[in-house]
């Protein structure tokens, strides 16, 4: 695993780093898709995912379900065209495994691509998409050491 301004991000998974999702290939012809570490940082601890259903159909670049954490809620955008054929039941229970576990038990669903060759051209992967991924994160002064998601005790969040 790569680690990018202090975010860990596996080299063998596929990007979109301006959206910080991921997706995975499966031999079943299926990829499975979350939020990278960058996103659960960004957004702090995470107190609610709701993943579509399955059987829904999911345009690239349109949702695939909304997460919130106490300062924000928003989408995780689907990088590939395709029908959600799974989705992670475990979150409904405890969304922070998106925190805790972005890459493994924090899956978000899993998609049936209708072109995955094509989608796929437009997402980053290996040592070159580390290096997208990097300029991305330097240009954007995200670096996950900061840590700007995460609240002091005490303190309150406010969404805006």
């Amino acid at each position: 695993m790569a680690t990018l301004s202090n975010c860990n991000i596996p080299d063998e998974l596929y990007y979109w780093p301006e959206k910080h999702v991921w997706v995975r290939p499966e031999a079943d012809g299926t990829v499975t898709l979350g939020i990278t570490d960058v996103a659960q940082h960004l957004a702090g601890i995470v107190v609610s995912a709701t993943p579509k259903e399955a059987g829904k159909a999911l345009k690239k670049g349109k949702s695939a379900g909304t997460v919130e954490s106490g300062k924000w809620v928003g989408p995780v955008t689907v990088p590939v065209s395709g029908a959600v054929v799974a989705l992670n039941t475990a979150l409904k229970a405890k969304p922070s495994l998106l925190n805790s576990d972005p890459y493994g038990e924090g899956w978000f669903v899993k998609i049936k691509p209708e072109n995955w060759a094509a989608d796929s051209a437009d997402l980053v992967t290996g040592a070159t998409g580390l290096e997208k991924y990097q300029a991305f994160l330097t240009a954007q002064g995200i670096d996950c050491a900061d840590r700007p998601g995460e609240l002091q005790p005490g303190a309150s969040a406010s969404r805006g």
